[in-house]
């Protein structure tokens, strides 16, 4: 059995169709942001959200993430850009790899809230309803680091060293160095961390925000000890990388949030919707109207039963009032016709005795 001594680098990050390039890194943050969408609608939807809300919401969000991601990266590795080497244009070419997630996240949460208030939607819960599938999307993007041999970490001798070519190798170190994987660290970790939100949800109830800073918290966690590891050039503040300290700082931050609004929603039921633009109330007017409707068709149908009652009552009485008087007719035509028998017989005796006589 073939035992793992190191983990090979693709030879290639770049492939061509045509004239047209297709970058590994480029689909690895495309296959990012599908996998975010597809667990965000899922997630977004099963809490009521409206259906589509996580594609148009996207439209905002994904663009204004890559320009803030871009912007750290540029403010945070400034030599590459402006440096005595640099060159300015090479700042919009995000295809070659850099774009650092303290920018992304708050200007794709600004983009994100600007689309979610055309709708009439609560940034909070659509937050929560995001965070674990920032975790998968940030977790495949680091492929991209792989395919471009960058970000690697210091030298090793454990058996899944990376293997870097010599033309990304840093100054300083040799052919057929070992290094830390850190894109493969950082990946299992933010697969890890999703899986680890997502029970945290469902076992404490977490809403109001709360999952998305416990993802920042859980993100920024891992992020502080694999920064730690790496050796491209970075920002040094106090003798640590600039993305340590931002990763420090960022998660007390998020500790801060997470606990104050436990304490201030506590028992709180959550709302999708800002107030006065729920569509439950358009409905329940829709139903009021309906039930208007209903009754007045119910009272005219009422009306008009009352109304054949009252026919069938007054055809009746009369037939009843025939059959009363009928019985007097009879008694009196019986009355009658005695009286007349009596007479004729009386007549017919007296005749009788004039005629003795």
């Amino acid at each position: 059995m073939t035992v793992l001594a190191s983990i090979p680098s693709p030879p290639e990050s770049v492939w061509y169709l045509g004239p047209l390039p297709i970058r590994a890194y480029a689909i690895a943050i495309g296959l990012g942001i599908l996998a975010a969408w597809w667990i965000l609608d899922r997630r977004y939807t099963a809490k009521g959200g409206p259906p589509d809300t996580a594609i148009d919401v996207a439209v905002w969000m994904v663009p204004f993430g890559i320009i803030g991601g871009r912007l750290y990266h540029v403010f945070s590795s400034p030599d590459a850009y402006f440096g005595p080497d640099g060159n300015p244009a090479r700042i919009i070419e995000i295809w070659n790899g850099g774009l650092g997630i303290w920018g992304a996240i708050p200007l794709g949460g600004l983009g994100a809230w600007i689309a979610l208030r055309r709708r009439g939607l609560r940034l909070a819960p659509f937050a929560d309803a995001l965070a674990p599938g920032l975790l998968v999307a940030q977790g495949i993007g680091r492929l991209g680091n792989y395919f471009n041999q960058e970000l690697y970490g210091a030298p090793t001798t454990l058996p899944w060293g990376l293997e870097i070519d010599d033309r990304y190798l840093r100054p300083g170190y040799e052919s057929g160095t070992l290094f830390h994987p850190t894109f493969l660290y950082e990946m299992l970790w933010n697969f890890a961390a999703a899986a680890f939100i997502i029970w945290a949800q469902r076992r404490f109830q977490l809403k109001h925000g709360r999952v998305f800073w416990l993802y920042v918290m859980s993100y920024t966690l891992g992020r502080v000890w694999i920064e730690y590891l790496r050796i491209d050039e970075a920002e040094l503040v106090l003798g640590l990388r600039l993305n340590v300290w931002t990763s420090i700082v960022v998660f007390l931050v998020a500790l801060t949030f997470f606990v104050i609004i436990g304490r201030r929603t506590r028992g709180v039921p959550e709302t999708l919707w800002l107030p006065g633009r729920e569509p439950a109330a358009d409905d329940a007017g829709d139903d009021d109207d309906g039930d208007d409707d209903d009754g007045e068709a119910g009272a005219g149908t009422d009306g008009a039963s009352r109304d054949r009652d009252e026919d069938e009552d007054a055809t009746a009485r009369p037939a009843e009032s025939d059959a009363v008087a009928e019985p007097d007719a009879v008694a009196e035509r019986g009355a009658t016709a005695a009286s007349d028998s009596v007479t004729e017989r009386g007549a017919t005796a007296g005749k009788a005795d004039d005629d003795r006589h």
